[in-house]
C-alpha cells in the first residue's frame, strides 16, 4: 500500500466520517486494528471492504487519486503534501467544470453518519459538481 494512498483515503474517512473509529466500526464492521494492519500494509482488505473504501470517491476522484499516486512516484518530495495537492485539484478541477458549464449541487442531507463538518471553527458547505456528457454512467463528478 503506498503511504500517499493511505494519507488521502484517511483524509477523505475524516471528512466524512469524523474519526477512523466511527468510519470503522459503522461502516466496515471491522476493528481499529484490522483498519491500522490495512493501512500499514500488513493485511488486506476483503474486495468487499476495499471496494466501501473506494466508495469514500466519485469515479472522477478515484481517477485523481491514482494520478496523484502516479505524482509521488515521479516526484517523491510531493509525498509530504500530497492531500493538500489532492484538494488543491479538486478545487480547481471544479472550478473549471463550472466554467464549462458544470452543475453545482448544495448538498443538504447527509447520511446519518456524516455530520457537518467545521474546519478551525469555520462551517464549510459541500457541493457536488457534476459534468454530464448525455450517456448514463459517464457524467464527471467532484464531492
Amino acid at each position: 500500500m503506498h503511504q500517499a494512498m493511505v494519507d488521502i483515503i484517511v483524509d477523505a474517512v475524516i471528512e466524512q466520517y469524523q474519526s477512523e473509529v466511527i468510519f470503522c466500526e459503522d461502516f466496515l464492521g471491522i476493528s481499529l486494528e484490522e483498519w491500522q494492519d490495512w493501512k500499514t500494509g500488513t493485511a488486506p482488505f476483503s474486495a468487499e471492504n476495499m471496494q466501501k473504501v473506494k466508495s469514500l470517491f466519485s469515479d472522477y476522484e478515484w481517477m485523481l487519486l491514482q494520478k496523484m499516486l502516479r505524482q509521488t512516484i515521479l516526484f517523491p518530495e510531493k509525498r509530504n503534501y500530497v492531500v493538500s495537492e489532492y484538494k488543491g485539484m479538486k478545487t480547481m478541477i471544479a472550478k473549471q467544470w463550472i466554467q464549462a458549464g458544470g452543475v453545482v449541487e448544495l448538498i443538504t442531507q447527509k447520511d446519518s453518519h456524516k455530520k457537518n463538518i467545521t474546519y478551525n471553527n469555520k462551517a464549510y458547505i459541500d457541493l457536488k459538481v457534476s459534468l454530464h456528457y448525455g450517456e448514463w454512467g459517464y457524467d464527471d463528478i467532484l464531492v
